[in-house]
């Protein structure tokens, strides 16, 4: 299974319930649109992490692999 729709899952689970934990707690609806608010940007920041660990191991990768074709190639001149 792929890691990224599984954590895409795993996000969206905990979102779910963390809104409706916020939205069935006996609270002024000011206090409750304050909360899901805080909740959304946290969720916004944490998928921002996510998301640029992914890209800096893509990175790292591609720089892996271009380093030893670069490697390979040189092999084969020789």
């Amino acid at each position: 299974m792929n890691t990224g729709k599984v954590l895409l899952g795993i996000l969206a689970g905990v979102a779910a319930g963390a809104l409706l934990g916020i939205l069935f707690a006996p609270e002024k609806g000011s206090d409750t649109r304050r909360k899901i608010s805080k909740k959304g940007e946290d969720y916004v920041e944490e998928i921002k992490e996510k998301f640029n660990e992914f890209v800096d191991n893509i990175s790292d990768k591609f720089e892996n692999v271009k380093e030893e074709v670069k490697e390979e190639i040189r092999e084969e001149v020789k």
